[in-house]
């Protein structure tokens, strides 16, 4: 496994998105905790999380709690990026509360569940717009400040409020972590921005979420063409594209059960030529 910087801390070049692993239609608990020691096992050192990866019946952080206990013993040294400003909620968009009293109390509810004395990495999950950003970014410095976590991060945001935040927080922006994906490309400003600055970006929904990478990996689209050229699954194909477009970028695939985690792991290992990236990259 290849690996990058977040901070100061090295990670592996591809990291789990354990959000899959806590919501509606998820595995068993069995299959979840399989699924992460899959990661582990493969040499993945990134976990994503939220406190806001959960349903309504089992109330914030299911998904903390379930990474944490499939740490329980291990060895590895992870990192577990975790977010908070997001509340779920079942049918309906997820409601957000950017206020500086939630994110503080949300960040040392989530260093409970994780049992740790600091959160290695804690996101802004969204930017709420009855608050000014400055106010929420504020509250994250002071819980740097405090030793509540190690590292700050922000996500689903634009070229301005990277710059906005990474002031707030006195040059301490270690991270950014927005959609990106072959079929969503919109955070490519941002991703650019990140490459440029030194900041790690962290596509969420790499290969598109569910349902969304059908059209963009289905026989005959570039993707489909080059995996067939290299042996490997289109999936696979478009981590090693992202990989390749910034030294900084660190792609979080989701994952519900170990085979899909072994197959986006082999990505950091795939080599493209320079014609392969300029046809994945063409519009």
């Amino acid at each position: 496994m290849k690996y990058r910087r977040i901070g100061d801390v090295e990670v592996s070049a591809i990291g789990l998105g354990a959000m899959p692993l806590s919501l509606p239609g998820r595995p068993d608990r069995e299959r979840a905790i399989a699924t992460i020691h899959a990661a582990l096992d493969v040499g993945i050192t990134l976990i994503d999380t939220a406190d806001a990866y959960t349903t309504d019946a089992d109330g914030p952080g299911h998904n903390e709690i379930l990474v944490a206990e499939a740490l329980r013993g291990r060895p590895e040294e992870v990192l577990v990026a975790t977010k908070g400003g997001l509340l779920y909620r079942d049918g309906g968009p997820w409601d957000r509360n950017g206020t500086p009293a939630h994110l503080k109390k949300a960040a040392r509810e989530s260093r409970a569940r994780l049992g740790v004395d600091a959160i290695g990495l804690y996101q802004f999950h969204r930017p709420d717009p009855g608050v000014p950003y400055e106010d929420s970014i504020g509250a994250i410095r002071e819980l740097v400040e405090e030793g509540v976590i190690r590292m700050a991060g922000i996500s689903n945001v634009t070229v301005a409020q990277i710059a906005l935040a990474d002031h707030v927080l006195g040059g301490r922006l270690v991270s950014v972590q927005n959609q990106f994906s072959p079929a969503y490309r919109s955070s490519r400003g941002e991703l650019d921005y990140c490459v440029e600055h030194e900041i790690a970006f962290l596509p969420w929904s790499p290969l598109g979420g569910i349902g969304r990478g059908e059209e963009v990996f289905a026989a005959g689209s570039v993707f489909a063409a080059i995996a067939l050229e290299l042996d490997v699954s289109p999936q696979r194909v478009a981590l090693a594209w992202e990989l390749s477009l910034g030294h900084c970028v660190v792609p979080i695939p989701g994952a519900s059960r170990p085979g899909t985690v072994t197959d986006s792991a082999g990505a950091a290992e795939l080599v493209l030529s320079g014609d392969q990236k300029a046809r994945l990259s063409a519009p």
